[in-house]
């Protein structure tokens, strides 16, 4: 991605995380990210075209950072009582900002704009990939089959978090805890 092109998409997630959607205005992203308008429009024709890339950056480089921790998890050789607790600390060392609720925010966004759905998708996509083979590195059986609710958890844990401003992630390593040992008892 170009220097231009990354900042748009920082100072755009920036404005949703701070501001909400309605903030995202060429002018307002355009100035946050010291380019000018007609840079902005050339590397995003349009605003819909700005928020699907915006998601998939966010996505790109969450599952990118969670991939890279919970790799070192698994070379540890942690059973899953132990994951789940390492998990929270994971959430915990997460810069907690903006952006993490610019994605929220896109994937709502989402709901009310076709235009986004597919990025949105393709995101909530990422994410059970990313949670099957976690659960499948801990030995939970039929791992494709609970990553969905994994990522749903993850996805309201979050919004507790964000909404509470709980920045400890308090209780994400029960919940996590709670749905693994359901999983491998077969229950569920």
């Amino acid at each position: 991605m170009s220097d231009a092109r990354d900042r748009i998409v920082q100072a755009t997630l920036r404005l949703i995380g701070e501001q909400g959607v309605g903030a995202v205005t060429n002018r307002a992203v355009a100035k946050r990210a010291n380019v000018s308008l007609g840079s902005l429009t050339y590397h995003f024709p349009s605003q819909a075209d700005l928020l699907r890339e915006a998601l998939k950056d966010f996505v790109d480089t969450e599952i990118e950072r969670i991939s890279t921790r919970l790799e070192a998890l698994r070379e540890s050789g942690l059973d899953p009582d132990q994951a789940a607790d390492e998990v929270e600390k994971t959430i915990v060392g997460f810069a907690y900002g903006p952006e993490q609720i610019a994605n929220l925010e896109l994937h709502l966004q989402a709901a009310r704009d076709p235009e986004l759905r597919e990025a949105a998708e393709r995101s909530i996509e990422a994410y059970d990939r990313l949670a099957t083979a976690v659960l499948t590195a801990l030995g939970i059986p039929d791992a494709q089959r609970h990553a969905p609710t994994v990522v749903a958890l993850f996805y309201g844990l979050a919004i507790r978090r964000i909404s509470t401003g709980d920045g400890a992630a308090t209780g994400t390593a029960d919940a996590l805890r709670l749905l693994l040992r359901g999983a491998m008892t077969g229950s569920g």
